[in-house]
């Protein structure tokens, strides 16, 4: 059995303080919520409790009983070769999000049904709405290219009661664009959030896979697999994280008032020059780069705006303060 990586032995105590996956994973209070994790479960060299993270199973399994422990979602599965989120790492995200409306409201965080968030590729996992909501109590659209992926969210969206009305997840109609054509007439988003393609090419993602696999003590022969999955649109498109950034950047100015915020994740410290680049392009009202941090990796939400001072108040006046 190969060993977790060195971020999941590690102290969690980088994470956000609100983020429930701080502390190392509790598999016994796992295994009691989800029993069908159980024989993934074994003692690591250290003789901790542990499962095998180059497994996708395994790892499945884990997510499984994650959102079902910490979240209530009784029901959750994704097709098999699509993407398995790390979970900490998204909740990481939304609450450094909440941060950022609490930031324009106040300093309080809005809450419920109010607030809608754009979740731009939204993939098979529905992560984003699921830990969001179940935080939170926003409301959700997600947006996705590929059929599979799109019909899996909704299934897992109808499988949850708790969630019914709260998560509406929706086909691009044109896979060229990011923004363009999801909103309804006179929808508008209190923030988007994107977690974009990593990799510029197949062939870029399969060797990336193949270092997080010798990274992870495995000899699983030359044909890489991937213990957290992903299909291509989840993984690469031409440009890369930068490339596909620098569109959202693009359609987020032809379509300034869709959102108070846009955000992003930006995992690859050498794309935010030409993010930056971009925004100042696009002339973003304000931008804002927060730094996270899961053990060893590091990644940054990139945030901006169009709406000046007064359309701010305004935002916040007429959507948010009804319900503080």
């Amino acid at each position: 059995m190969s060993q977790p990586p060195k971020d999941l032995l590690a102290s969690k105590d980088v994470l956000h303080p609100r983020n429930q996956h701080r502390a190392r994973y509790d598999f016994a209070a796992l295994v009691q919520t989800s029993p069908a994790l159980a024989p993934f479960v074994h003692r690591n060299t250290f003789s901790e409790a542990s499962i095998d993270f180059a497994d996708p199973e395994a790892v499945k399994l884990l997510n499984q009983a994650l959102l079902r422990h910490f979240y209530g979602i009784e029901h959750w599965d994704i097709p098999a070769g699509y993407l398995c989120p790390p979970i900490p790492g998204r909740a990481d995200y939304l609450h450094y999000l909440a941060d950022l409306l609490a930031a324009s409201n106040g300093g309080a965080v809005p809450r419920g049904q109010v607030l809608s968030v754009l979740d731009v590729g939204v993939g098979a996992n529905c992560i984003y709405p699921l830990i969001g909501h179940q935080e939170y109590g926003w409301r959700f659209v997600g947006s996705e290219t590929d059929p599979v992926a799109l019909r899996a969210a909704r299934q897992i969206v109808a499988a949850n009661p708790a969630l019914t009305g709260s998560i509406d997840c929706r086909l691009q109609p044109d896979a060229r664009h990011v923004l363009a054509g999801l909103a309804k007439p006179g929808e508008v988003f209190d923030a988007t959030l994107c977690n974009p393609p990593f990799y510029g090419s197949a062939a870029e993602a399969a060797a990336g896979t193949q270092r997080k696999l010798s990274n992870l003590g495995t000899g699983r022969g030359t044909q890489p697999v991937r213990n957290f999955g992903g299909k291509n649109a989840e993984l690469w498109s031409p440009g890369g994280e930068a490339g596909f950034v620098r569109r959202l950047v693009q359609e987020s100015h032809q379509l300034p008032t869709l959102s108070f915020w846009f955000t992003t994740l930006v995992s690859q410290k050498d794309t935010l020059p030409a993010v930056y680049h971009a925004l100042r392009y696009a002339k973003a009202a304000d931008v804002r780069t927060i730094d996270m941090a899961q053990g060893q990796k590091k990644s940054r939400l990139v945030a901006w705006t169009f709406l000046t001072p007064d359309q701010q108040e305004d935002w916040r006046r007429t959507r948010w303060a009804a319900q503080q």
